[in-house]
């Protein structure tokens, strides 16, 4: 057992909510899947808009409920994206949010099955439980500008720590780039790059030291 546990690629899931592949979000994405695979570690890339999502919760998705069913494309998307150490949201903020494209999987895909009692009792069982998560944010105002307007602190509120309570995550972390616009200059997406690359190899090391230690736990 224990050999077969440290014969195992870490997984990384990506999920990326942009909606043009040559943006710097997409650029962000790429990368990390490089710099992961480089490692030896396993990437695993959900474009929701190059798979063409469909965001919208279906009434007979709504755990629950009488009538509850998975639809045959979020059982598929579960079986993709399941066993992850890691997942990794990369997203802009649009009007102080993230996209509808990116709230639309967590309710579909993340969420899947997860009753509010479960949530409210911390006792959901879904695909986050017990892993880690890293959250990539791009923004066109600058973070001292959505730092004044409290914005940094409620995504961390919604995206990392009502996540972690609600779903189980063992550890959430947020990297987030600010004034992301048109005309950039190259040593602006050279820096924050090398941010991302840097932020990669710390999360594999991470997980990394995870696997040694869960190896060298005894037995219960």
């Amino acid at each position: 057992m224990i050999e077969q546990q440290l014969n195992k690629a870490p997984r990384h899931v990506v999920i990326l909510a942009h909606p043009d592949p040559a943006s710097f979000n997409g650029a962000i994405a790429e990368l990390y899947c490089r710099v992961v695979r480089g490692l030896g570690h396993e990437a695993i890339l959900r474009d929701l808009y190059e798979i063409g999502f469909d965001p919208v919760l279906k009434n007979h998705e709504r755990p629950g409920k009488a009538g509850f069913s998975i639809s045959d494309e979020v059982r598929q998307e579960l079986e993709i994206i399941s066993d992850a150490d890691v997942y990794v949201l990369i997203y802009p903020i649009w009007f102080g949010m993230p996209p509808a494209m990116l709230k639309g999987y967590i309710d579909r895909v993340v969420g899947s099955g997860v009753t509010p009692a479960e949530i409210q009792h911390r006792e959901a069982q879904g695909v986050f439980r017990g892993k880690r998560l890293l959250s990539i944010i791009t923004s066109g105002a600058r973070e001292i500008w959505l730092d004044e307007q409290g914005q940094i602190d409620a995504l961390k509120d919604v995206m990392s720590r009502y996540l972690c309570h609600a779903f189980g995550i063992k550890y959430a972390d947020h990297l987030q780039f600010g004034g992301v616009v048109e005309g950039f200059s190259a040593d602006f997406i050279a820096q924050n790059l090398l941010d991302v690359e840097n932020r990669a190899r710390q999360v594999c090391k991470l997980i990394g030291d995870d696997q040694t230690r869960s190896t060298l736990e005894p037995a219960q």
